[in-house]
């Protein structure tokens, strides 16, 4: 069995539910397999219908999902509703989808013969998820999966199954049947011997996974071995660059958004803060003012961040703050590690014994050296290093090999055409944060952030589907590709006189 807790409120159990073992998940499998065909029958615009009344459902229950997952995970209710509005935001873009899955009526080289292409749903689908985005990320696969005639068997985050179960009955109330989307809450070693008996079977056709690289890695791996290509959405080490030119006080709210939001528990956080040598010192002062007094605590109250997702995230903090080095200064709190009665933070807003709740922690002094500067932290950590010129800075925020999200803040045109060039980032962002996304534009990594795929908008729809060619000769004869060739009478000797 799993047992959910609050992480605000440990005591407080928010479900307990069966924890599938990897035989229930493989028939799991087989089933929506089997429904797969009766879906993809049913016409691309009927698909589309069902997901707009998902989209109206969600945006019916937002609160109430947008608490759940405050309950549930901890994140700060306003994030939470935002959150809640991406999942209405992708029903609302894929609505019309159903209308668009367009193919092309493509010129013949030859007389009396039409070329076509289709797209074709790639089969069933086995979508992994994480925690910290238990509603929105789940959207960006299930939403365009099935919109393009899949059925899908999902595997949500084990802390959030409560969300997760809330978000399959809206689907099942919105039209999508109960064999087309069937939910699966269990351990990562039942979850990948499930997978490995589902590629061996070939009643799985794809695998959608977001979550660390080194799970990526083994998924990436596996699925490759069946000539599948797995869609991965892994970690980020993203970078943020201040040049001196920049809007600092916009720069400073961009950074502590994304390094301290949802406790910096996203694959989207600040990484590492890289500020031009020339304002370094001025611009680490007050990034750490900012930090030292954002208020942190009770999620359902105006705080920055409240938190951490579980103690299994709150292990994995603490097991980060021993990379710091002799040669890093700390700032950001009144100290570091979890938030107690004895180890407080100034202004905490709530009681810190109940939760799971982590001191902020800047490690200013970063370098290209550091295993810091390498480690997706995933937690209330933000890195601080400085620069002497843009190329500098590109080479530092590329060098750890993880390349999902990025951003530079500057007023300066060349700088940010110079950044977008060199930078290896799937996403950049000017005068932004590295935190945020958009339901129509593409989101996804490279490197150690992933293998390529991108999910959201139109660009998602290449991963659940598969672009089929057809040839209709009318002609009443063989016609040869490449060997009846139609020869138009000319002289290419011809010169003008």
């Amino acid at each position: 069995m799993f047992k959910s807790t609050n992480p605000s409120d440990i005591s407080q159990v928010i479900t307990t539910v069966e924890a599938a073992s990897a035989e229930q998940i493989v028939a799991a499998m087989r089933k929506t397999k089997s429904a797969q065909k009766g879906w993809a029958k049913l016409p691309a615009p009927t698909r589309g219908r069902v997901i707009a009344n998902v989209g109206r459902l969600v945006e019916r229950n937002k609160e109430k999902l947008a608490k759940l997952i405050t309950s549930e995970m901890g994140k700060v209710y306003r994030e939470a509703l935002g959150e809640v509005q991406e999942v209405v935001d992708t029903c609302d873009f894929f609505l019309g989808e159903g209308r668009r899955l367009y193919g092309q009526t493509v010129p013949s080289e030859m007389q009396n013969k039409n070329l076509f292409t289709f797209r074709m749903p790639v089969g069933n689908v086995f979508i992994i998820t994480a925690g910290n985005f238990p509603t929105a990320v789940p959207s960006w696969y299930i939403v365009p999966a099935l919109l393009a005639g899949n059925t899908v068997v999902w595997k949500p985050s084990e802390f959030t199954p409560a969300v997760a179960n809330a978000l399959t009955d809206l689907f099942h109330a919105g039209g999508v049947p109960k064999d087309v989307l069937i939910t699966v809450v269990a351990d990562g070693e039942q979850t990948f011997s499930a997978l490995e008996t589902g590629l061996k079977e070939s009643i799985i056709n794809k695998v959608g996974f977001t979550g660390s690289t080194a799970v990526g890695k083994k998924i990436g791996a596996k699925t490759g071995e069946y000539i599948q290509s797995a869609c991965l959405e892994l970690g980020g080490k993203n970078p943020m660059v201040v040049m001196p030119d920049a809007n600092i006080d916009l720069a400073l709210d961009g950074a502590l958004f994304a390094g301290f939001g949802t406790a910096g528990q996203r694959c989207t956080s600040l990484g590492t803060l890289w500020i031009h040598e020339s304002i370094y010192d001025s611009v680490l002062a007050k990034f750490t003012a900012l930090v030292e007094n954002a208020a942190v605590g009770d999620p359902f109250k105006d705080v920055l961040f409240g938190p951490m997702i579980s103690e299994k995230y709150l292990e994995n903090h603490l097991a980060h703050l021993k990379m710091i080095q002799p040669h890093h200064k700390v700032s950001g709190s009144t100290a570091t590690g979890k938030i107690t009665a004895k180890n407080p933070r100034k202004g905490f807003v709530g009681d810190p014994e109940k939760g799971v709740f982590a001191h902020p922690v800047i490690v200013a002094g970063v370098t290209k050296d550091d295993e810091l500067y390498r480690t997706e932290t995933f937690g209330p950590l933000v890195t601080v290093g400085k620069f002497s010129t843009l190329d500098e800075a590109i080479e530092l925020a590329n060098g750890h090999g993880y390349g999902l999200s990025s951003a530079i803040y500057t007023n300066d045109p060349q700088n940010v055409w110079r950044f977008r060039e060199g930078i290896s980032a799937g996403m950049v962002s000017i005068n932004n944060s590295t935190s945020g996304a958009e339901a129509h534009l593409p989101f996804g990594g490279n490197g150690l952030s992933g293998n390529g795929s991108r999910q959201s908008g139109i660009w998602v729809l290449d991963q659940f589907t598969r672009w089929q060619s057809m040839n209709w000769d009318w002609s009443n004869k063989l016609q040869k590709a490449q060997m009846d060739l139609i020869e138009i009478k000319h002289d290419p000797n011809f010169d003008l006189k």
